[in-house]
């Protein structure tokens, strides 16, 4: 019976999921649309003749109605295509494959030492809460989520690529990089976003556990004289899996889909500069096709969060 109610629950968030991907591709598209000028006339210049212009926007289907254009686009993405670039006549599928394990390689170099860290840093800030590390902790996350990343990004491109020369300040890399060489390209980038979502993490992990030690059976831990390391790791840590589950499954969302910025300030070849470039280049394709992705990813995620959520505490199928 818990089995059929967390099947039914993944089918309503995975119904839910694909209606929210549709949403998203009306709102790119429509929003391209009312963008200033086209691809056509970015291509040829404004000292193209209007003949020119209307010439290649019937070679590139610009002439045909938006609405056409749409659904035929819709009808490729159910076969498994994803279309042709209108800026350089590339499929897009191949066009994207590296863009998106650069994406990846970065997102998952600054999860695999943020997620650990902010574990390790909000168990301690809820063992030693109102002590002068937890005040000076909260302190220092409070301004690392407060910051912008463009301005951490930059702060870090002065210190330790101008003045110490430690680290690049553009992240060039191609299929040929080592991987040692992909970790010293992507290591401002990673301390970018790092930043923003290890302080978050640690908050939530720090406030999750610091909830749980309010309750009964942590008070009668207490009681019977267990360690307060013990009490946490053995009592209260198991319980709290489920808030930390979303907080680093929505950490993780955000590492993917937040990426934009960070990789326009670096010029970093991932898919966040591909879809900003296309977005200038007005390449409705290769727009939608990012956005898709970035889309997909981020439900996909939380999907992930909500299935451990419930498995962790089944109690949550049956709010009150």
């Amino acid at each position: 019976r818990l089995m059929n109610k967390i099947l039914l629950m993944i089918l309503q968030r995975f119904g839910l999921g694909l209606l929210t991907l549709f949403v998203v591709s009306i709102i790119i598209f429509v929003g391209v649309e009312f963008l200033p000028g086209d691809i056509a006339e970015a291509l040829l210049g404004q000292g193209a003749s209007p003949e020119n212009v209307a010439a290649l926007r019937h070679e590139l289907g610009l002439d045909r109605p938006a609405h056409t254009r749409y659904i035929d686009w819709w009808a490729g993405v159910l076969q498994g295509d994803l279309g042709t670039s209108l800026a350089n006549r590339r499929d897009i599928a191949e066009l994207i494959t590296f863009r998106l394990s650069n994406t990846l390689f970065l997102a998952l170099t600054a999860a695999a030492i943020s997620v650990p860290l902010a574990l390790l840093f909000g168990i301690l800030a809820a063992l030693y809460r109102n002590s002068l590390y937890d005040r000076s902790v909260n302190v220092v996350t409070l301004g690392a989520v407060s910051a912008p990343e463009f301005l951490t990004a930059y702060v870090l491109i002065l210190y330790f690529s101008v003045k110490l020369g430690w680290f690049p300040s553009l992240s060039n890399i191609d299929q040929d990089t080592s991987f040692i060489d992909k970790l010293h390209q992507v290591a401002l980038p990673a301390i970018t976003l790092m930043g923003v979502i290890l302080a978050y993490m640690m908050r939530m992990v720090r406030a999750s556990i610091i909830n749980l030690l309010a309750s009964a059976y942590i008070e009668m831990a207490h009681l019977k004289g267990m360690p307060k390391f013990r009490v946490i790791v053995k009592h209260a840590l198991p319980n709290a899996w489920a808030p930390i589950a979303n907080i680093i499954a929505i950490s993780l969302a955000y590492l993917v889909v937040g990426v934009v910025v960070v990789e326009v300030v670096f010029i970093y070849p991932g898919l966040g500069q591909l879809m900003v470039d296309s977005v200038s280049n007005r390449d409705i394709p290769v727009v939608q096709a990012c956005s898709m992705i970035f889309a997909g990813t981020y439900i996909l995620l939380n999907l992930t969060a909500d299935i451990v959520s419930i498995c962790t505490n089944p109690r949550l199928l049956h709010p009150k």
